[in-house]
C-alpha cells in the first residue's frame, strides 16, 4: 500500500479528519443554538449523526496525530477494514441527516414562503451547509479508505 494524500497517518489525512470534525461541530453548534430545532425530527437526526461524526473523526484524527508523532504507518489490513466500515457508515448517516434537514429547510424557505422563525432559519441553513461540507470530507475519506482496502 502506498502513502498518498489522505491516507491514515499522513498530514493530509489528519487535516481531512480535523475538517470533518470542525464542520460537524459547527453544524451542531448552529443547530443547537436555535430554540425550536427539537420540534423537527430531521433536525434532531442531524445533530445525532453529526455527533457520531465528531466522535469518529476526532478519534481518527487523534490516531493520525499519534502515527505522525511516532512516524508509524497505519496500513494494517484489520485497521484499514475498520476505517472503511466506519467511514462508510458515518458518511451514509451524515448524508441522510444533511439531506433530510435540507429538505425541511427548503420547505420553510421556498415552499411555504417566508420563514416565520426569523434568525433561526438562517441558523438552520448554516447547519445544513456545514453538514454537507462535513459529508463531503467524510465521503473523500471513505473513498480513500476503500481505495487502500481494495489495493491491499
Amino acid at each position: 500500500m502506498k502513502d498518498f494524500a489522505g491516507t491514515p497517518g499522513t498530514v493530509t489525512g489528519f487535516i481531512l479528519r480535523m475538517s470533518q470534525c470542525l464542520f460537524a461541530v459547527g453544524s451542531i453548534a448552529s443547530m443547537a443554538t436555535t430554540k425550536t430545532f427539537f420540534n423537527f425530527t430531521a433536525f434532531c437526526y442531524l445533530i445525532a449523526s453529526m455527533g457520531l461524526l465528531v466522535i469518529w473523526s476526532f478519534g481518527l484524527a487523534f490516531l493520525d496525530a499519534y502515527a505522525l508523532a511516532k512516524k508509524k504507518v497505519l496500513h494494517n489490513p484489520v485497521l484499514v477494514s475498520l476505517f472503511v466500515v466506519g467511514d462508510w457508515v458515518t458518511a451514509t448517516l451524515s448524508l441522510a441527516g444533511a439531506a433530510s434537514s435540507a429538505g425541511i429547510t427548503v420547505l420553510y424557505f421556498s415552499d411555504l414562503g417566508d420563514c416565520g422563525f426569523g434568525e433561526e432559519c438562517q441558523k438552520y441553513q448554516m447547519a445544513v451547509a456545514l453538514a454537507f461540507l462535513s459529508w463531503i470530507t467524510i465521503a473523500i475519506s471513505s473513498l480513500i479508505m476503500f481505495w487502500i482496502w481494495a489495493a491491499g
